[in-house]
C-alpha cells in the first residue's frame, strides 16, 4: 500500500507537468555556471527521488538535460557529466523515504513481520543526512572527473503549473500525503495507511481513471510482494536459522555482520534486481539479528541492507535510472563503472562509520 501510494504520486506527477515546473522553479538560483547547474540538477533529482519512483524522476530529468546536452561540443566532458547526474541523484535520493526505492519498502515489511516497527520520518532521520553528504561527494566526483569545457550553460524549462480543478485536487493530494508521513509521530496513523490515501482520493474525485489505475507499475509491486511472500516462507519454514547456523556469526562483531550483509547487497544488486537482493538477505539479516548470535540492532541491520542494495549504481543493469542514462548514448559502461563503483563503495562505507555515530547523536535508530 505504501509503494502503491508512491506510484499513484509519481504517476500524477508527470500527468500534471507538476515535476518539470517545479524543476524550473528549483534549478532558477543555480544561475549558469556548468557546476552549480550540475549540482541543482543532482539536488533536484535526489530531492524528487524520496517522493516519486526513481525511475519517473529520471525519465522527467533525463528529457530536461538532453536538450542542454546537445548544445555542448562533441568533446566537453560536461555532456557524460550531465547524463550520469541524474541516475545517480536519483538512486541515492530514493534511500531518504521508505517509499524511495523497493529494498526501502521491503526492510520495513521484514522488520513489521519480526515485530520491529520503523516510522517514515524515523527512517527519513537516518537516511537524509547521509543521502546529503553522498550526493555532495558524488557531484565532487562529477566535477573532477568531468571537468566542463565551455564557462555557461542554460537549462529552460516553463513553470508553467496546470490549473485545472483535476491539477488543484491533484496537489492537494500530494501536499496532504507527504504532510501526513512527515508528522506520523503526532498523529499516529502508519506509513501504509497514509499510502492509501491518494489512491482514495484520486480514484473517488475521478482525477485517476480506470487507464490511470491499470498503468500503474503493478510488476513492481507484484515483484515486493512476491518477495515479501519469499521472506515469509524463509522464516516460517526454518531456512534462514539452518543457513545463519552454517556460519559462525557470533565469532563477528555486530557491525561487522551489518557490514558483510550490505556488501553482498552491493555486490548482488549490481549485477540482479536491487529487489530481488533485498529479498534474499533481508529476512537472514532481520532474524540473524533477533537472534542471540549476533547483538546488533534489527534496524540498523535492515537498513543498511537496503543501503547496500541501493547503492549498486555500476552498470546499465544495476538500475532503472542507470538504463535510461545508458540508452541516451552519451554514457559509456566504461564512465558508469568507474563513477558506479567509488560512489557505491565510498557510500557504503560512509553508512557503515559514520551512520551509527550520526544516529545516536540524533537519537534514532
Amino acid at each position: 500500500m505504501l509503494f502503491l501510494g508512491g506510484f499513484f504520486l509519481a504517476n500524477g506527477a508527470a500527468r500534471f507537468r507538476l515535476d518539470r515546473s517545479l524543476a524550473g522553479v528549483v534549478l532558477r538560483p543555480f544561475g549558469d555556471s556548468p557546476k552549480m547547474i550540475l549540482l541543482g540538477v543532482m539536488a533536484v533529482a535526489a530531492g524528487f527521488s524520496m517522493f516519486m519512483s526513481n525511475t519517473a524522476t529520471t525519465a522527467t530529468l533525463v528529457a530536461v538535460v538532453l536538450p542542454v546536452i546537445a548544445t555542448l561540443e562533441p568533446g566537453d566532458r560536461l555532456r557524460i557529466a550531465l547524463a550520469l547526474a541524474v541516475p545517480i541523484a536519483a538512486n541515492i535520493g530514493g534511500i531518504g523515504t521508505p517509499v524511495g526505492t523497493p529494498p526501502n519498502a521491503i526492510a520495513l515489511a521484514t522488520l513489521s513481520e519480526a515485530g520491529v516497527e520503523i516510522g517514515f520520518l524515523k527512517w527519513m532521520a537516518m537516511a537524509v543526512p547521509l543521502v546529503v553528504l553522498l550526493v555532495l561527494g558524488a557531484w565532487l566526483l562529477l566535477v573532477r572527473v568531468f571537468p566542463a569545457s565551455t564557462t555557461g550553460v542554460s537549462i529552460s524549462i516553463d513553470a508553467e503549473f496546470d490549473r485545472t480543478p483535476a491539477a488543484w485536487v491533484f496537489y492537494a493530494t500530494f501536499a496532504a500525503t507527504v504532510a501526513l508521513w512527515l508528522t506520523e509521530p503526532l498523529h499516529g496513523i502508519p506509513a501504509t495507511i497514509v499510502g492509501f490515501v491518494p489512491v482514495v482520493v484520486l480514484l473517488a474525485t475521478g482525477v485517476f481513471k480506470a487507464r490511470d489505475l491499470q498503468a500503474i507499475q503493478w510488476h513492481i509491486l507484484w515483484l515486493v510482494a512476491g518477495g515479501l511472500a519469499l521472506g515469509i516462507g524463509i522464516t516460517s519454514t526454518g531456512f534462514d536459522g539452518w543457513l545463519i547456523g552454517l556460519i559462525g556469526w557470533d565469532a563477528m562483531p555486530g557491525w561487522v555482520v551489518a557490514g558483510v550483509l550490505a556488501l553482498i547487497a552491493l555486490a548482488m544488486s549490481t549485477v540482479i534486481s536491487n529487489s530481488a537482493a533485498a529479498n534474499l538477505l533481508m529476512p537472514i539479516g532481520v532474524t540473524l539479528a533477533m537472534s542471540d548470535a549476533v547483538a546488533i540492532d534489527p534496524i540498523r541491520v535492515g537498513f543498511l541492507i537496503a543501503i547496500g542494495a541501493s547503492l549498486a549504481m555500476a552498470l546499465p543493469i544495476s538500475t532503472p535510472p542507470n538504463a535510461i542514462a545508458y540508452s541516451t548514448g552519451t554514457v559509456s559502461t566504461g564512465d558508469m563503472m568507474r563513477t558506479g563503483l567509488v560512489i557505491g563503495v565510498v557510500g557504503l562505507v560512509m553508512f557503515l562509520l559514520v551512520g551509527p555515530i550520526l544516529w545516536d547523536l540524533l537519537g534514532v535508530g
